[in-house]
């Protein structure tokens, strides 16, 4: 067996190895509507290769469903959502997650070095992450996992809860949510929609955001070179392959820990890391923030690798905008801190040492993680027409 399917197969029993039980789904029920209109949602069910996890953040009072999501498909597109009544003025959840950024706003996006900013003219504290794969995320939200729900004491870390804040933020639509919900309320053509995807046509923001995390949890992204490759649908080119084993061994790029083991198929753990970018921690939204554990200072979330060819710059504050720069300060730009992670085993080093050739390969490879068929796919792109 040679290198590199040695460690193909390591990917896939990992994966296999760290396959949580099923989650079976939360029943329909059918519904009579005012004696005559009969509610019974049509169940959707999330496809993904069989070594994807199959346990996910699907809340039980939020069931996928094609009106649900089709709904919320809408609502995610619509800037009327911001309830502001100049269209100059409005916004909406794909003003900055533009689906050909893998639902990021990208370098050349509508932003200043993909920098967003909202209505308010106050840019995010940080740089976007991607809404794809989110599913699979049960970690929180956010670069430092913070979710603020309406009530903490409840939270159970739900994507909805994003979508509330996404209103009322300054750096994003800085409206609230009786401004979105009036507006909604008040296009005649919703009602049917909610009706269909809830049984009712009494539009309130939790069901708007309810939609809209069931869109957002439909969006996936699966069917990279790299998922071909796995499936015995390619071959990976030498340097790709190369590519790949550099970034699986710690003899290598060592990548595997924070965006492999547990996630391989997703290429992130999701966890929070100190990587080592710096020696002074003054960021008030780093994971410390959220914790108030000082092993956290300076911690963030590792993003998914997935389609990360699109989704720069990189890093919390977007200090890179190349691949190449990354690779750089993962090869020797590593600095230490008492706060690094014990998974950053280059760190005494200053970083990897790669060589030009393994640089590149492992650039190779994490190209191949670009899912062409998500930037176009027409179930995640804007609707034609809008009630």
């Amino acid at each position: 067996m040679n290198r590199l399917k040695k460690y193909k197969l390591f990917f896939l029993l990992l994966s296999l190895l760290f396959l949580p039980a099923c989650k079976k789904d939360t029943p329909l029920q059918e519904v009579n509507i005012d004696n005559t209109t009969v509610y019974k949602p049509t169940p959707y069910k999330i496809q993904a290769p069989w070594y994807f996890p199959t346990q996910m953040n699907i809340p039980a009072d939020n069931p996928l469903t094609v009106e649900g999501i089709a709904l919320g498909r809408m609502l995610f597109y619509d800037r009327r959502m911001s309830g502001r009544q100049a269209v100059d003025s409005q916004m909406c959840c794909a003003t900055c997650h533009l689906q050909e950024h893998a639902f990021e706003c990208g370098l050349d996006g509508p932003f200043v070095n993909g920098q967003p900013i909202g209505i308010g003219g106050v840019p995010t504290p940080h740089v976007m992450l991607p809404l794809v794969n989110l599913v699979w995320q049960n970690n929180g939200y956010l670069w430092n996992g913070l979710i603020r729900p309406e009530n903490p004491v409840t939270s159970k870390r739900r994507l909805e809860d994003l979508v509330w804040m996404g209103v009322v933020a300054p750096h994003e639509m800085y409206s609230d949510t009786n401004k979105a919900r009036a507006a909604i309320q008040n296009i005649p053509g919703y009602k049917p929609l909610f009706v269909k995807a809830f049984g009712t046509g009494n539009i309130t923001f939790e069901l708007m955001a309810k939609a809209i995390a069931q869109f957002i949890r439909s969006i996936v992204s699966c069917n990279s070179k790299f998922d071909k490759y796995l499936l015995g649908e390619t071959s990976l080119t030498a340097s790709e392959s190369n590519g790949f084993v550099l970034f699986v061994t710690e003899q290598g790029a060592d990548c595997f820990h924070c965006h492999g083991g547990e996630g391989n198929p997703l290429f992130s753990t999701y966890l929070f890391y100190n990587n080592g970018k710096d020696t002074v921690f003054n960021d008030p939204r780093d994971r410390y923030a959220v914790t108030g554990n000082p092993a956290d200072h300076g911690a963030y979330k590792a993003p998914s690798l997935r389609n990360c060819e699109l989704t720069g710059p990189y890093m919390h504050d977007g200090r890179y905008t190349t691949l190449d720069q990354v690779i750089d300060f993962y090869s020797e730009g590593l600095v230490g801190s008492p706060y690094v992670s014990p998974l950053m085993h280059k760190i005494n080093a200053g970083g990897a040492h790669l060589t030009m050739q393994q640089k590149a390969d492992l650039k190779a490879f994490l190209l191949t993680l670009t899912d062409n068929d998500l930037l176009t796919n027409p179930a995640y792109s804007s609707p034609v027409t809008f009630p």
